[in-house]
């Protein structure tokens, strides 16, 4: 997996993809501290709208971004959406109210809501070989899961020797390095699309989901991921502290078994793929997440002890283990069905629509879970999963001959 880190250009995305992608965990850590700064007991609200901000940021800005970004070449689309989160981080530490809070939080998510699926959609120009990408998901699906293990981390450390405004200094300086590995990078040409109506251009690439009865399935995966996500990320602190009882190591503890249930996968996933199709890979993961779900609330009502602990453990490492069988080998959909043209837009849309599932059942799992109690809210998240399923195993329940994927240009 390793082996193509010898590839420059990949190595130099790779290496800003991890910067960033640490800069901005530091910077969560350090927005709650201004957040209770500015708040103080009203914290959590200021924090609530400004993730509110974030999700909505992803799914209205990714597909306008790539609609009128189309003509420009990625490479400074890039750059200038590093430089924009660079000067947002700047700015922080001078807010003193928490509307300013929520102005800089939109700015700042939506130039990752344009750098992110422009940058993804780079990587399969860069890596042409399947083997390679796949190799290139794992290693991204790797830095995503030790950056929610290692950001809070690296933040406490920081935090014993700095303020924590200090830490959004370190924040602009990662976003600049970044910028700086990016603009040295040697992007492969990619012929501009012909000019084409706005309209036209932001539907493009829902209209190319729409088209193809294999990404109209990974629709249905991204709710299903979307369910167990928001049980594991709203739900997991209120399961170990108020219901449970145990300290709060145990939630650091619980959340790393799913972080290190996904990191497994990650590692495996290019194994995996030599022998497996990736959408029986994918969709054994989706199938996998309710089940899962559905035996976490008969866990959740068994006398507490030391092997319910164990067992609700092992049930959040197999969680994580699912979620990233589906989501490590979905870029390889997304490259398969688009073209050098569309792919921003189709992965542009891919960002969009998985992020509006998160809109759907982030406040399921925090306004139920609170009303009717932990293994209540997991059964209906078990059934938003299970419909997922269904749409996706309807969509692809005929094989899709090989090379007859539809696409939109």
């Amino acid at each position: 997996m390793i082996g193509i880190l010898r590839n420059p250009t990949y190595a130099k995305l790779f290496s800003a993809q991890v910067i960033a992608l640490l800069g901005t965990g530091i910077l969560t850590v350090a927005l709650g501290l201004l957040a209770f700064d500015i708040a103080g007991g009203d914290a959590g609200i200021v924090l609530g709208v400004a993730m509110s901000i974030k999700m909505i940021a992803y799914v209205a800005v990714a597909p306008v971004a790539a609609a009128l970004l189309v003509r420009i070449p990625r490479k400074p689309v890039l750059i200038g959406a590093d430089l924009v989160r660079a000067g947002v981080a700047l700015s922080l530490p001078f807010v003193t109210e928490a509307w300013q809070i929520y102005i800089l939080i939109f700015l700042l998510q939506s130039a990752s809501a344009t750098f992110t699926p422009t940058f993804q959609a780079v990587i399969p120009s860069v890596l042409p070989d399947e083997d390679d990408y796949t190799r290139a998901l794992s290693l991204s699906r790797l830095a995503y899961d030790l950056e929610s293990l290692l950001s809070p981390m690296i933040a406490a450390a920081l935090l014993t020797v700095i303020s924590y405004q200090n830490l959004f200094v370190g924040t602009v300086v990662g976003f600049l390095v970044s910028a700086v590995l990016v603009s040295v990078s040697r992007f492969p040409g990619v012929e501009v699309s012909p000019p084409t109506p706005f309209l036209e251009r932001l539907t493009r690439g829902v209209r190319v989901f729409w088209s193809s009865a294999e990404l109209r399935g990974l629709m249905g995966l991204n709710l299903v991921v979307a369910a167990t996500t928001a049980m594991v990320i709203v739900n997991t602190v209120v399961l170990v502290q108020g219901d449970l009882g145990r300290p709060e190591t145990d939630v650091a503890l619980m959340l790393g078994a799913y972080g290190g249930g996904s990191m497994l996968v990650a590692l495996l996933t290019p194994m995996l793929l030599k022998s497996l199709p990736d959408r029986l890979v994918m969709l054994t993961g989706g199938v996998a997440l309710p089940v899962l779900l559905l035996a976490a609330p008969g866990l959740m009502t068994w006398d507490q002890g030391t092997l319910q602990w164990a067992a609700l453990l092992a049930i959040w490492v197999l969680l994580g283990a699912a979620t990233s069988a589906v989501l490590t080998p979905s870029a390889r959909l997304l490259r398969r069905g688009s073209t050098e043209q569309n792919r921003p837009a189709v992965f542009a849309a891919q960002f969009s629509l998985s992020h509006a599932c998160f809109l759907i059942t982030y406040p399921l799992a925090g306004i139920l879970g609170a009303a009717i109690g932990m293994p209540a809210v997991s059964l209906v998240l078990v059934v938003v999963a299970a419909l997922g399923v269904v749409v996706t195993v309807v969509c692809w329940r005929r094989p899709l001959a090989a090379g007859r994927y539809s696409e939109v240009t």
